[in-house]
């Protein structure tokens, strides 16, 4: 299944490793499923089978004109579902923007497959500072975003990723190479692509989508996230989904898969087993299905 059909014809790039209970993972922008690889691997390692894919517009997926709004994106994990044959017990895991199709996922397909929810370091429930959300990020913030994408999309990434790593002149938590490896994987994204996610991401309003969370979720964040302000999005996702488990991981900033890789991994693998009734009824019914 190296490749799955949206409804508008688009080509989804799609990674599909292991066997056993379905775990999906949503990449971030401006990245690809490649930034999952290091949790993907050890939840293979752990038993589950682990579905990775390319937004559209990113990484190996096709890069249409349009179709970069959250019910298109939702529509789009709909049909990575549906070609993945998951009828239930999956688990969805949204990182950054990815958490926004894991909300509108939940409400526009009613979560359909789906027995447990996690968000990390999401954009959930609303990023753009508005009145009635006075804890969110200035517009001017995101105008800046797009025009330094527009003047010199390259070099405005080199600078974009020490911050999304917490990298200083004091602090190094990840290495050269993962700062190479993500600049790669964001210019592999088309620059309409890149921007219009970007626009997606900022001004979507996903707090209408919060009670169609009936599932076990999962909240990460780092208190030192400078990208996706925890005070904006974790902390008021958390309060407001029913149930919700909120881990706060002090001073960290926004790539988790990379600067608390093994604390990241440890707690999805425990988050995963808790429900041991909804993990052994789903891997039963992928072994009848096999």
């Amino acid at each position: 299944m190296p490749y799955v059909e949206a409804d508008d014809g688009t080509e989804i790039y799609v990674k599909d490793w292991g066997d056993g209970r379905p775990v999906i993972l949503i990449h971030g922008w401006p990245l690809n499923a490649d930034s999952w690889d290091d949790v993907s691997n050890s939840l293979v390692e752990n038993g589950y089978r682990v579905i990775a894919y390319d937004r559209r517009g990113f990484g190996r997926s096709e890069q249409p004109c349009e179709g970069y709004d959250y019910d298109t994106f939702a529509d789009d994990l709909a049909a990575v579902i549906e070609a993945a044959d998951i009828e239930r017990g999956a688990a969805i895991v949204g990182f950054s923007m990815g958490g926004g199709e894991v909300a509108r996922y939940m409400s526009r397909h009613g979560g359909k497959g789906v027995s447990q929810a996690a968000l990390i370091g999401s954009i959930v429930p609303y990023m753009l500072k508005t009145d009635d959300n006075p804890e969110g990020v200035d517009q001017s913030v995101f105008d800046q975003i797009g025009a330094g994408i527009k003047k010199d999309r390259a070099d405005f990434f080199r600078g974009f990723f020490k911050d999304f790593y917490g990298v200083g002149m004091m602090s190094h938590p990840v290495s050269d190479g993962v700062l190479d490896h993500a600049w790669t994987m964001a210019m592999q994204a088309g620059l309409m692509p890149t921007l219009k996610a970007a626009e997606a991401f900022a001004t979507t309003d996903f707090r209408g989508d919060l009670a169609s969370f009936n599932v076990p979720t999962l909240v990460i964040h780092g208190t030192g996230d400078k990208t996706v302000p925890i005070d904006a999005t974790g902390r008021p996702a958390a309060a407001a989904i029913s149930g919700a488990k909120l881990i706060e991981y002090d001073g960290e900033p926004h790539g988790l898969f990379a600067t608390a890789k093994d604390r990241l991994i440890g707690d999805l693998l425990n988050f995963l087993s808790e429900d041991r009734t909804v993990a052994e009824a789903g891997q039963r019914s992928y072994e009848t299905a096999d």
